[in-house]
């Protein structure tokens, strides 16, 4: 039987036992604690894999969807290439009606100055009647401020009415004198008629060339022309693009040089059959018998070494056998060669001359210049004349620039050297002819000559213009994108020359009436591409041409997304400032729409019917006060606005800067209104502590 020590010793053995187990349960304490810190560490390595291999999944799928949209690019426009004849037999012929113009005038529109200023209600002022009439003093004063403006507009607009109506009644009367000089078989009446014809034609792609020289033999009521076919590099020499992941880049698949070939040949003789097609089915007055078309391209000579008009093509056709031809369904090269009996190079691409039948000088009878005036019409220019004319202009600026070669020079027109130490370097330019706004692809195919040539910067010259996606591609990138009127302003201060087709005056635009659009596409008699205007009878739906911006954020702080549009710093109206209480602007021209699945907030924007007093379209954000009524903007971060036509289809981002603690309204950026009528993005940031009414009050909107 044991017995329990009360001394000293059992005592000492206590403290032992207690002892020990205070350090065995602080080593279960700190291995438990050691294992939990591993079970999280665990979970954070494999939550970050699983993040990279999302990043790393949505890289790879990005990349693989920009290789994938290159080759639809790629199949779309071989497709346009091959349909060119088919597109154009389904065009309505041109007429003389065409070149007509509309003697209706734009109606008076005074915008804001049509509406009377409210005159004070006497039952709101029951007790107040000194304050009443001072009121009613000021809005009497207003209201005969607003007549007197109202008058003076008016005058102004009748005065432009009648100066319009007059030029329109010179113009038709012009082309009832060429009319009656047709009838007539008048040599250069038929000339300007028939290049009329084929200068509108809306089948040709933009990148093919409209230069010709013609002559008319009357008695044998034949035309004889020379037309400028396309080059070989209009063809594709990419067949399809595909994403390398191992690599991590775009790699190419070259189209096969026999394909390349056949297609350029393809597009040669359909290029001469739409020809004759244009002009037969113009031909409302009987004037053609036959027609003479030499097709050429201006290359350098293979023999020679200088630059020269190559004759490709040649058919002469007779009216009866062509009307006896059924284009839709011909092939183009058997047709032309077998069918009329016509002349096709065997090796277009090596520049293999034919035979050329009868040639405009040989005729007897002047050919008819077009555009007129002492400045040259660049739209009626040579092409090479214009790319000289570009190069000129770089060397005007103190810059060395050669024009490149017009074959393999890999999208490069002119190569300038600036020379200076700082900002200089080399500059890759391409020059777009174009009538209509030149697409974001041709920008983003700059920006890839420019990395692959290693270039410092590339400049994109047109006689167009640009839209917001291609300006938002080209934010923060070595791109300078010169539009058709800064083109002739830059020509103009260089003491260089050069017009962009007829001018044409608008009408005087006052408070808050659309802006409509005017045809600056057009050159000499053609029919051009305009948004609509005075000429054009009423302006355009503003839901026919629009663009979405769609917004999106990280952090979940509630914001409203308005819209202002303005004239400086100044909202036009309470109006014109688009929020939850105001989904449009009184034209439709800005309108909340419920955004895409990206987005978190949406705007519809139809800029080419924006008002015409409208230099600005400012975009901002603020925390909605009754959902978050204590948060600021420190959880609107990773923010960009995603620029997309009117199908949805992405044309860009743009970029924002991000919220600052105390901010509870910020101003995203803005749309300004170029000197061309283009629109630009503009990078905001100003934020403001007292929310959407301190924002607004600085544009000018009195809150109550």
């Amino acid at each position: 039987m044991s017995r329990r020590s009360n001394g000293l010793i059992g005592i000492w053995a206590e403290a032992q036992r207690q002892q020990q187990r205070q350090r065995e349960a602080e080593h279960r304490e700190r291995t438990q604690a050691q294992r939990e810190q591993e079970r999280q560490q665990r979970a954070h390595e494999r939550e970050a894999a699983r993040l990279d291999r999302e990043q790393r999944a949505a890289y790879r799928q990005r990349r693989e969807a920009g290789a994938r949209r290159r080759t639809e690019e790629l199949d779309a426009r071989v497709a346009e290439l091959t349909g060119v004849l088919l597109t154009g037999c389904g065009e309505p012929a041109f007429t003389a009606a065409a070149l007509r113009r509309s003697e209706e005038v734009e109606p008076f529109q005074p915008g804001h100055l049509a509406r009377p200023v409210p005159m004070p209600d006497p039952a709101l002022y029951r007790f107040a009647r000194p304050q009443f009439e001072q009121d009613w003093h000021t809005a009497q004063l207003a209201e005969a401020q607003r007549q007197q403006q109202l008058a003076a507009y008016r005058q102004q607009y009748e005065q432009w009415a009648a100066d319009r109506l007059a030029e329109t009644r010179a113009h038709n009367a012009g082309v009832e004198e060429m009319t009656a000089a047709l009838r007539r078989r008048d040599p250069d009446a038929v000339v300007e008629y028939f290049s009329a014809a084929l200068y509108a034609s809306a089948a040709w792609p933009e990148e093919f060339p409209h230069q010709l020289s013609a002559a008319y033999d009357p008695g044998a009521r034949q035309l004889v022309l020379t037309w400028e076919l396309p080059g070989y590099d209009l063809v594709p020499a990419a067949k399809s693009v595909r994403y390398m992941p191992t690599a991590d880049q775009d790699k190419e698949t070259a189209r096969p040089v026999a394909q390349r070939r056949a297609i350029h040949r393809d597009v040669l003789a359909q290029s001469v059959l739409l020809v004759l097609r244009e002009l037969f089915a113009a031909d409302e007055f009987g004037a053609l018998e036959s027609v003479s078309v030499n097709g050429f391209v201006d290359d350098h000579d293979p023999a020679t070494g200088r630059r020269a008009e190559i004759v490709l093509a040649a058919v002469a056709v007779s009216r009866p056998v062509f009307e006896g031809l059924r284009l839709e369904q011909v092939s183009a090269v058997d047709c032309l060669t077998d069918g009329l009996g016509g002349q096709l190079s065997a090796r277009p691409d090596q520049l293999t001359a034919v035979r050329p039948g009868r040639m405009p000088d040989e005729v007897g009878q002047g050919v008819v210049s077009h555009g007129g005036g002492e400045d040259p019409d660049l739209y009626a220019m040579d092409p090479i004349e214009f790319e000289q004319l570009v190069a000129q202009l770089f060397r005007a600026r103190g810059m060395r620039a050669v024009m490149t070669q017009r074959s393999n020079d890999g999208g490069v027109d002119v190569e300038a050297l600036d020379p200076d130490p700082i900002s200089g370097g080399r500059i890759i330019v391409q020059v777009k002819r174009y009538r209509k706004t030149v697409p974001p692809t041709a920008v983003r195919d700059l920006y890839g000559t420019v990395q692959g040539a290693g270039a410092n910067k590339g400049v994109l010259v047109t006689t167009s213009g640009f839209g917001p996606g291609s300006y938002a591609f080209a934010n923060g990138k070595p791109l300078t994108l010169v539009s058709g009127e800064e083109l002739v302003g830059l020509l103009g201060r260089h003491g260089l020359r050069g017009r962009l087709g007829d001018t044409s005056a608008t009408p005087p635009r006052r408070g808050a009436s659309a802006g409509a659009g005017t045809d600056a596409g057009a050159g000499g008699t053609g029919t051009g591409a305009g948004t609509g205007g005075p000429e054009g009878g009423a302006a355009p739906d503003p839901a026919a041409a629009h663009n979405v911006l769609g917004m999106s954020w990280s952090g979940g702080v509630a914001l409203d997304i308005c819209a202002l549009v303005c004239r400086g710093t100044q909202v036009l109206s309470d109006d014109h400032f688009v929020f939850y209480n105001n989904p449009a602007t009184p034209d439709g021209s800005v309108r909340s729409v419920p955004p895409a699945a990206e987005d978190k907030a949406a705007v519809r924007v139809s800029f080419d019917t924006l008002p015409a007093t409208a230099d600005r379209l400012v975009l901002v954000a603020a925390v909605d006060p009754q959902v978050d009524p204590r948060a600021d903007l420190t959880g609107f971060t990773d923010a960009r606005i995603r620029l997309c036509d009117a199908s949805g289809a992405e044309l860009g981002q743009l970029e924002v800067s991000d919220g600052r603690p105390g901010e509870t309204a910020l101003v995203l950026g803005s749309f300004r209104r170029r000197a061309n009528g283009d629109w630009d993005f503009v990078l905001g940031g100003q934020g403001y502590g007292g929310g959407l009414e301190a924002l607004v009050r600085e544009f000018g909107i009195e809150v109550a």
